[in-house]
């Protein structure tokens, strides 16, 4: 893990603040962090949450790697190799016990349960199958952050998104089109998943940083 990623979890914007105090406020417990399309820094976000968690909560947290995509968590932390969710889900012949899969990274607050390394060939995501699996996770953590991919980018998004208890919307400034972000929380909202909130991923300050934290 590289002191860049490091870095993103001691410094958290206002935003991903002010949605963490209204996640405890609301006793949220299992939330998906997802974007209208690639490239906004969910998982940047999604570590940021998960670490604000596990600091001002007392139970455990575990940061969930469910992005099928090039640069996501796994392959960032290195995990690749690791089994993790797809094992989980997909390997029913052989499947393996999750505290196999869960990985506990020494320099950060929270447990990380990889992408998983099973093929999974042309196997869609069931509500079903992933309602137990999140049931089991939520018996033994007081929190669960997953990381998935971008609403218009991967079919398992929307199949999450009704099973979690909310979804959280990352929004990249100046990149991210309204219309367009307006319109994938609406695709979310319409197959029945919790909008809680958004997070403004790398924001532009006009003035002094600080001054926006007063203001």
């Amino acid at each position: 893990m590289d002191g860049s990623t490091a870095k993103s979890l001691d410094i958290a914007n206002p935003s991903e603040s002010n949605l963490t105090s209204t996640v405890l406020d609301q006793d949220l417990r299992i939330l998906l962090l997802t974007a209208a399309n690639p490239g906004a820094g969910t998982t940047t976000s999604a570590m940021a949450m998960a670490g604000q968690l596990a600091q001002m909560s007392s139970g455990k947290v575990l940061l969930v790697d469910a992005s099928q995509s090039a640069g996501n968590l796994s392959q960032q932390l290195g995990l690749t190799k690791e089994r993790g969710l797809h094992d989980l889900l997909f390997n029913t012949q052989n499947p393996p016990l999750l505290q196999d899969c869960v990985v506990d990274v020494s320099s950060l607050p929270f447990h990380v349960l990889p992408a998983g390394r099973f093929p999974r060939s042309n196997e869609h995501l069931t509500p079903e199958r992933l309602s137990h699996l999140l049931d089991d996770l939520g018996s033994r953590y007081r929190f669960v952050v997953i990381d998935g991919d971008a609403v218009y980018s991967a079919a398992d998004t929307l199949v999450i998104s009704t099973q979690v208890d909310g979804v959280i919307m990352v929004v990249r400034c100046e990149d991210t089109r309204w219309e367009v972000a307006q319109a994938a929380a609406q695709r979310l909202t319409q197959a029945g998943a919790t909008l809680v909130g958004s997070v403004f991923n790398r924001r532009k300050y006009y003035m002094p940083k600080w001054l926006y934290k007063n203001l």
